[in-house]
């Protein structure tokens, strides 16, 4: 059996080898790895020559939905095998999962998919804003699922929906404090009024740090939360974020629920002497704090008294357990 070179699989994987190739491929003439074949048989099942194409859907009869599944896993997956596994594959174990699990697989290759998915995933897509703003379809069907909560499922509808009017004061005021020339601020303003509650979730994730910094005050909680989810946000802004006492409690307990946020210290500590972060969310947190920032919170008049009141006793233990 012939082993086939790096180039040879990329060639076929890209549907630029030779007929005679593909056809070798699809009798299993050819060493791949079962990930690779896999991948490779899914583009030439739709080759436009038809012989190739019979050949191949046949060859994949003989795959199992774990050599799928690896495929579907890796990096540098092909729109190809997403489109094919959607198509011809969700009802098998595991398959649906493993496209929610590609952050490659977008969301036109889901929607045969979503009836098959598990509760698990079922939720990790209604909470990934990207793909289910970039849809209208997808959201619609995952709306159908009894294992979103209603709030995800009046989010999903908001998304679509026509949204409620824009609090114009409100964004011009974060647009002022994110953008300081005039004339970009009111681009921005304007930019943001014409746009659907989706297109601003769009904007929120992949604009840049002043369209974040200004829809994070957007007053749809959906583009507020699709602000955290934006892949380009830095720590510098997510600190900015913990210390706006303008911002919602929800956001500020989505902020101290993230994980990777809260390695950050200084988040931590802005979320503690943030007034509007909640009560149960800061006296969590409170032991995190360094002795320096402890004493500063015993005095912080801005904070509940019940937090403040709590700092100085967590002063007094750590006073007590150095004697």
């Amino acid at each position: 059996m012939e082993t086939l070179s790096p180039e040879v699989v990329e060639d076929l994987r890209h549907g630029r080898a030779t007929r005679e190739r593909k056809l070798a491929v699809c009798a299993g003439g050819a060493h791949l790895a079962p990930a690779d074949r896999a991948e490779v048989l899914a583009v030439l099942a739709s080759d436009p020559d038809e012989m190739i194409a019979t050949r191949a859907a046949e060859a994949i009869l003989s795959l199992t939905p774990e050599t799928f599944i690896e495929a579907i896993k890796r990096e540098n997956a092909l729109p190809a095998l997403f489109a094919y596994a959607s198509r011809h594959l969700a009802d098998k174990p595991g398959i649906g999962d493993a496209l929610v699990q590609s952050k490659n697989c977008g969301a036109e290759h889901l929607l045969h998919a979503v009836r098959h998915l598990s509760p698990s995933a079922i939720q990790a897509l209604a909470e990934d804003l990207d793909r289910v703003s970039a849809s209208p379809t997808l959201a619609a069907a995952l709306q159908q699922s009894a294992s979103l909560t209603a709030e995800q499922k009046n989010h999903l509808r908001e998304l679509h929906g026509p949204g409620h009017p824009i609090d114009e004061s409100a964004l011009a005021e974060a647009a002022a404090a994110a953008e300081p020339d005039a004339a970009r601020r009111q681009t921005l303003l304007q930019r943001i009024a014409t746009m659907t509650v989706a297109q601003r979730v769009q904007f929120a994730i992949k604009g840049g740090s002043d369209a974040r910094r200004t829809l994070i005050r957007d007053t749809n909680k959906v583009v507020q939360r699709a602000v955290l989810q934006s892949p380009r946000l830095t720590d510098q802004e997510v600190e900015a974020f913990a210390s706006m006492s303008s911002l919602t409690d929800e956001i500020l307990r989505l902020i101290a629920g993230n994980r990777a946020f809260r390695k950050n210290y200084v988040v931590l500590r802005n979320l503690i002497n943030n007034p509007k972060t909640p009560l149960d969310v800061t006296l969590h947190m409170l032991p995190m704090l360094n002795p320096q920032d402890l004493k500063r919170l015993t005095t912080n008049k801005n904070v509940p008294e019940t937090l403040r009141t709590t700092a100085c006793k967590l002063q007094r233990t750590r006073a007590d357990q150095k004697r």
